[in-house]
């Protein structure tokens, strides 16, 4: 039987806080006040999907359409999962707590091949039919409510590329930028729940809308290619493009640490570089720079909004937008006293400069990524990088020089022509920049790899080429062999068989669902995290296996064929056969996505002759298909004057005022736990403004000093928090600024201005109260039970009372109870809980819930085998605790019977 979503979100689980949907920046629309309502879900666990700047981006937008409502889902962790399989609760949207099948519309992010494993998870959690064939046959006219399944769609980079292996499982595709497409389908969806329309017909009026594709009105011919099977949709599907919209990037601050745990602001959507490998670079153009003011107001009032210490400028090439030093030098002027920083995705590194350096450095010197992704400058010109040695070798000089001693570096292998050669060129790439990056009194620049396999991808010049695992795999021994003799070098791998995988879907066609959905039946899910490798890769070999396609996948791990070999000899018998292969249709043709599939030919004879074409957001242009009416231009701002750098953030550790915060940590924000509660504070501080002081060292961090954490899932009323600031404030008004900021689960009962120099918390901490509720476990609740009927049967008594009373006198009786306690050290030492005890009450249960208790527990309280205690006991910083486990210990002792702890409550902290 299904149960409520808060009995499942309990500290048993691993970060309850990630399921909570009210951090700050949540939406909380009336669900009875909205036509539409969305859900927009991301395939991947919580820390990934929340900082997804897309996912960010479009939950603010809908959420401001009139008349909708948008909440979010992630994939629950293996624990929940199993949690809600175990009861047969279905999967919820965090906000709203409504199961996923209550919405209009659910649309998952598609954005790399083997994440379709994670949303037929989710759809399986949700209760709904994985295909849209199950889902059309439960379909009924649309009325007031909504049909009997949401519509089902999926957007990304993978979506727009190339949908047709994800066909079968969803209504309708969103091709390419969804900020204005979304609210177009909103609307049609309003109109069609208006109308009451079928399913179907509701899915005709949105195939009218260019980027929207709808797989059941199309079919796979036998040649591979996609047609419609009715007149009235179009057949060629049209990306949609956007310019950016930054000021929707201000949004949600997780509780939790996620991935990219900053402010995120899109400088530039689009890349013109021309990288043959590069899918985004051909799936996004033109380019589009956003103007310099919208992203320095938009960082501003995003910081001083959300709190957070850390922004980023993100682009597909960050250094192609020209705005960028004056941009982020601007910034770091306007926050040298807040201790904010800047952190920019992987750069080129031909265009790193002193004046990029001065924006990244600092007392937090983030890590430098370069991507040159090729050893030798023959196989750059061949993938069209646009770099030289020398231009590589100035920016990683300059970064040594401005005192980075780590970088990181970004190489691929298996590309299109490569030799041994070439691979080992990285080798030597690597081996040079570390002989010419040297200083006296420096050791020699430390190098991070990562070595990835290369795999095509659809729309890009090099689609027609077929990658080889069995290669990947020799070359990567090849340069293993070459680093282990070398010193400060690390390199990382991406295994074979993940980039296998990624090929075998990427550019498969709609014979794949039903391999994908095997997959996910015998255990694949989670595929790209190094963790579920293993069981992922033998789950996908088993259901290739069982399918009609393991010819397929053979071709996938030895190497199908490669547009580079046998072009000595014969080239005129090979120029035809090139044509021929290249002029076959492919599962993607009927996406357009506005480049010309002719440039595409015509670019990869280009990287046969090993010649290169230049960026044409700079240059001439390039004549690839995309420019024009439908899709826009290329839009380049020119770089305003760079600010004069006020220096790097220097930390202020003048302390003058010291406040002391009694608060309280309530019902599900017990869930949060004690490191994520102290960004919760440093967040709330920068949000209202507060001169809080900083430490010193290499990490500065606010100077909020707790008294002492508090257990995941442990309610409290009687918490303490010290501030101290660079400036004096009122007591009252700092406590109203402060609780402006935090989240009503955190109240704050007063503030008290202490000495400056007087004794840190920890220090002073003396004892501490709590109140228990505790549960004789079910082996030995029969036998109470029985004696209680006896004893209320012959004496009158009430069972419950009487045994928990007389177990706390029997405690309080006692001259010792022994407990072997664990130092430090490891040595083992045996202690009297008694001397640590100050306090021990049995209390009533309407004492107690009026006290400290919620109304939820009269729900599930049984009084016989549950009771109530309240005890003071030591809390030192020496380590002289009585910890609730120690009471549960005590009453075992006395009572010869077991106990399990079912709630713990801080009712105080007393201070010395």
């Amino acid at each position: 039987m299904a149960v409520a979503v808060e009995n499942l979100l309990t500290p048993d689980i691993h970060k309850p806080a990630r399921y909570l949907g009210n951090e700050f920046g949540a939406f909380h629309k009336p669900w009875d006040n909205s036509q539409v309502r969305w859900v927009l879900t991301y395939p991947e666990v919580y820390e990934v999907g929340a900082s997804n700047l897309g996912h960010i981006i479009l939950y603010n937008i809908l959420n401001s359409q009139p008349r909708q409502l948008c909440d979010r889902a992630y994939l629950p962790a293996p624990d929940l999962a199993q949690k809600l399989r175990a009861t047969d609760t279905p999967l919820f949207a965090v906000e709203s707590r409504r199961s996923l099948i209550d919405f209009d519309i659910l649309g998952f992010s598609l954005s790399y091949e083997l994440g379709a494993t994670n949303i037929l998870e989710m759809l399986s959690l949700a209760g709904i039919p994985l295909t849209w064939q199950e889902r059309l046959k439960g379909s009924q006219k649309c009325h007031s409510q909504h049909f009997p399944f949401p519509l089902i769609f999926a957007g990304g980079q993978t979506a727009t590329s190339n949908p047709e292996p994800y066909a079968d499982f969803f209504d309708f595709i969103a091709l390419g930028d969804g900020e204005e497409l979304l609210p177009e389908i909103g609307l049609i969806v309003q109109e069609g729940k208006a109308n009451q329309l079928t399913r179907e017909e509701l899915l005709l009026d949105l195939a009218q809308v260019p980027g929207v594709y709808v797989p059941q009105f199309y079919r796979m011919a036998e040649d591979g290619s996609v047609l419609p099977i009715r007149d009235d949709v179009p057949e060629r599907i049209l990306r949609r493009v956007a310019t950016p919209m930054p000021a929707y990037s201000i949004g949600l601050v997780p509780y939790v640490e996620t991935v990219h745990d900053r402010l995120v602001i899109e400088v530039r959507r689009g890349c013109t570089r021309g990288c043959r490998f590069c899918q985004p670079g051909m799936l996004t153009r033109p380019a589009r720079d956003v103007e310099p003011e919208k992203i320095v107001d938009t960082i501003e009032k995003g910081i001083s909004t959300t709190g957070h210490n850390e922004f980023s400028l993100l682009s597909l090439s960050c250094s192609d937008y020209l705005a960028l030093p004056a941009v982020g030098t601007e910034i770091r002027n306007r926050f040298k006293n807040e201790n904010i920083s800047l952190s920019l995705p992987s750069q080129r590194v031909d265009r790193f400069d002193e004046n990029i350096a001065n924006i990244i450095g600092g007392t937090r010197q983030s890590s430098l990524t370069f991507a040159p992704e090729a050893g030798t400058q023959r196989m750059r010109d061949i993938v069209n990088k646009g770099l030289t040695n020398e231009e590589l070798l100035r920016g990683v000089k300059t970064a040594y020089e401005q005192g980075w001693d780590r970088v990181k570096l970004y190489f691929m292998i298996g590309l299109p022509g490569e030799t041994d050669a070439d691979v080992l060129g990285i080798v030597e790439t690597v081996n040079w920049l570390q002989e010419e990056c040297r200083a006296k009194g420096r050791k020699k620049l430390q190098v991070t790899l990562t070595i990835s396999n290369f795999t095509p991808k659809p729309h890009t010049p090099f689609q027609w080429h077929s990658v080889s695992v069995a290669e990947f795999q020799r070359k990567q021994e090849l340069l293993k062999a070459e680093f282990r003799r070398m010193k400060g070098v690390k390199a990382n791998y991406t295994d074979v068989r993940l980039s296998g995988m990624e090929d075998f879907l990427g550019r498969g066609d709609r014979r794949l669902a039903s391999v994908i959905q095997r997959a996910w039946e015998k255990g694949a899910g989670m595929d790209s995290w190094w963790e579920s490798l293993d069981r992922a890769f033998a789950a996908w070999s088993d259901a290739i296996a069982e399918s009609d396609l393991s010819w397929k996948y053979r071709q996938v791990e030895n190497g199908e064929w490669n547009v580079f070999e046998n072009t000595e000899n014969n080239p005129e018998l090979y120029k035809e056969q090139i044509n021929s292969l290249l002029d076959q249709p492919l599962p993607w043709d009927h996406i357009d996505t506005g480049i010309d599939k002719n440039w595409l030919k015509e670019d990869l004879q280009k990287a046969l002759a090993e010649a290169t074409i230049p960026d044409c957001s700079f240059a001439a242009c390039s004549h690839c298909g995309v420019c024009g009416p439908d899709m826009g231009h290329n839009i380049v701002v020119p770089p305003p004057p760079i600010p004069e750098f006020v220096g790097q953030f220097v930390p202020n550790q003048n302390r003058v005022q010291r406040l002391r915060v009694w608060f309280g940590k309530l019902g599900e924000m017990a869930l949060v736990s004690h490191l994520d509660l102290a960004r919760l504070f440093a967040r709330a501080v920068r949000r209202s403004n507060i001169p809080i002081a900083f430490t010193g060292g290499y990490h500065p961090s606010p100077r909020i000093i707790p008294a002492s954490a508090l257990s995941l899932g442990v309610t409290s009323t009687g918490e303490v928090v010290d501030f101290e600031l660079t400036e004096v404030m009122d007591v009252v008004g700092f406590q109203s600024k402060l609780v402006s900021q935090l989240p009503v689960g955190i109240p704050v009962y007063r503030v008290e201005e202490v000495e400056v120099k007087s004794p840190s918390l920890s220090q002073v901490l003396e004892k501490a109260e709590y109140i228990l509720r505790v549960r004789k476990t079910d082996d030995s609740a029969q036998d109470l039970i029985q004696d209680c009927k006896t004893i209320e049967e012959f004496e009158g008594n009430d069972c419950s009372t009487l045994n928990w009373q007389g177990w706390v006198e029997a405690i309080i009786n006692r001259e010792s109870i022994l407990w072997e306690q664990k130092t430090k050290s490891g040595k083992v030492k045996v202690v009297n809980l008694l001397d640590r005890l100050f306090e021990l009450e049995f209390l009533e249960y309407p004492t107690a819930l009026n006290s400290c208790l919620t109304s939820s527990y009269e729900s599930n309280w049984n009084y016989e085998t549950d009771g109530i205690i309240r005890y003071v006991g030591s809390y030192q910083n020496d380590g002289t605790l009585l910890k609730p486990q120690n009471i549960i210990y005590m009453l075992e002792q006395v009572s010869k019977l077991q106990f399990e702890l079912l709630h713990i409550h801080r009712q105080n902290l007393f201070l010395g």
